[in-house]
């Protein structure tokens, strides 16, 4: 058996909107993407890269090891928030990534994901996130099937899962998915047997030189909820391998995320010893991967899916910013970039200082020790963990500061609390955005969010969401 790369963790991250095909039916008559019940939608602060943050975690908490043994972290999605800009750097930084680590991005085809985590096989111990927030206009079918999720992987010499076997194809296709310059929305020609053939072709093509004998589950892309299993005959599968990882008929597409995500489902489950994932990418190019499970514990895993959040098509389109005017792009209270630079560490990823006179916490780690008053060199502690809500207020219309004025447009009123993380005994307190409704005493849990754009310089860092949200 050849051996290219070892996955040793998955997480999966999925936003905890959703909306139910019925409400696209209702205000438009019909529903076009066959196979979708419902898809998943980010919230106003969500994209791309705070999905990323938020799969990445679980993936590297799940398999347990030292974030400073990554060499390489590779970030596949074709929506992007930046057109032009390092965006995987961020991602480090967000993850505690060292920075001697090397970072690439995969983009333009939602073959993406499979390209990434098959370039971090090149490299010792790699973390490979593809996540992905696809958009079409209002009434086409692209947009009724947008969905939007993240899936991770770790892979490293002691990994369960062996990637033994890779076939790749490419051939001109034209006209098939695709998405213009400036633009947010996905196209294509609609022409459907020729986007049906090239789908088939290029995925039997990359699928010729990879064995399928003993496969029970397989990852297949998917446009919508019937597109995958025409891919059966290509791929030699059942309908039921496809149906028993997919993930489209929950969340929708999702992109470059698509394959990632039903692969990591099928590890996560522990149920199948013999994996095939297949992307396709508009141009079109597709891979073919055979993943086998080898003896032992399996996978590690963090894949909740969450999802409890249901949307009525108006609430959809306010979060999509569909309805609502774009917020000032200059905020009253200004914060330079370099200012902001120089506060990542406590943006990203809860970085306090703990004095090394008296062990008292400081937020953020400057100036004079809170507790003793002595000025030192703190030693630098990361809060990332439970804390708890000692107060909170509501943020409403009219009442959002111009920075906050466009996301409380499209998310409605937020809440602002102050709160409390322990570390060794002793305490920190804290202000930030609540992602959801949480009480005084209530446990939350930080995450990475956009926080608003300034310069036209996307900005982000941590809120917090209920502990029981969070699951």
């Amino acid at each position: 058996m050849s051996e290219l790369a070892r996955i040793r963790s998955v997480g999966v991250y999925t936003p905890a909107f959703r909306i139910e095909s019925e409400s696209f039916a209702d205000a438009w008559g019909q529903f076009d993407p066959p196979g979708i019940e419902s898809k998943a939608v980010p919230d106003a602060d969500e994209d791309a890269l705070t999905m990323a943050a938020a799969a990445g975690r679980r993936a590297l908490t799940a398999a347990g090891i030292d974030r400073e043994a990554i060499d390489w972290l590779g970030f596949a999605t074709t929506t992007p928030p930046l057109a032009e800009g390092a965006l995987t750097s961020r991602l480090a930084s967000m993850l505690g990534v060292p920075e001697r680590a090397r970072t690439q991005t995969f983009t333009g085809s939602t073959r993406a994901g499979t390209q990434a985590l098959l370039a971090g096989s090149s490299f010792e111990t790699a973390l490979v996130i593809a996540a992905d927030c696809p958009q079409g206009a209002p009434d086409e079918t692209r947009e009724h099937a947008a969905g939007a999720g993240a899936a991770a992987f770790v892979l490293d010499p002691d990994g369960a899962a062996i990637l033994t076997d890779h076939g790749e194809y490419a051939t001109p296709s034209p006209g098939t998915r695709f998405r213009r310059r400036g633009s947010e929305h996905v196209e294509e020609i609609d022409i459907g047997s020729y986007e049906r053939r090239a789908f088939t072709e290029t995925i039997s093509a990359a699928a010729a030189s990879v064995p399928t004998a003993g496969v029970t589950a397989a990852a297949v892309q998917a446009p919508d909820g019937k597109r995958p299993y025409r891919a059966t005959a290509a791929l030699d599968v059942a309908s039921d391998a496809i149906r028993a990882c997919a993930t489209v008929h929950a969340l929708g597409d999702t992109g470059a995320a698509s394959v990632p995500l039903s692969l990591a489902r099928a590890l996560a489950s522990g149920d199948h010893e013999t994996v095939l994932a297949a992307s396709f990418g508009s141009g079109a190019g597709a891979d073919v991967l055979r993943v086998e499970v080898s003896d032992g514990d399996g996978v590690m895993s963090d894949c909740a899916v969450t999802g409890e959040r249901t949307l009525t098509y108006p609430a959809y389109l306010r979060r999509r910013g569909a309805i609502t005017t774009s917020g000032t792009d200059t905020g009253a209270a200004y914060v330079s970039v370099p200012s902001w630079e120089r506060s990542l560490p406590q943006r990203h990823r809860l970085v306090a200082g703990q004095c090394p006179d008296c062990n008292d916490l400081t937020f953020p780690p400057e100036g004079a020790c809170s507790g003793c008053g002595e000025l030192v060199a703190y030693e630098p502690i990361e809060l990332w963990t439970t804390g708890t809500v000692e107060t909170v207020t509501s943020i409403g219309r009219g009442g959002a500061p111009p920075e906050f004025a466009e996301q409380q447009a499209r998310a409605g009123a937020f809440g602002v609390a102050i709160v409390r993380f322990e570390h060794g005994g002793n305490t920190v307190s804290l202000p930030g955005q609540l992602t959801a409704e949480a009480a005084v005493g209530e446990t939350v849990v930080p995450v990475i969010r956009h926080i608003y754009t300034q310069e036209g310089v996307p900005r982000y860092g941590v809120k917090f969401t209920p502990h029981t949200a969070h699951r």
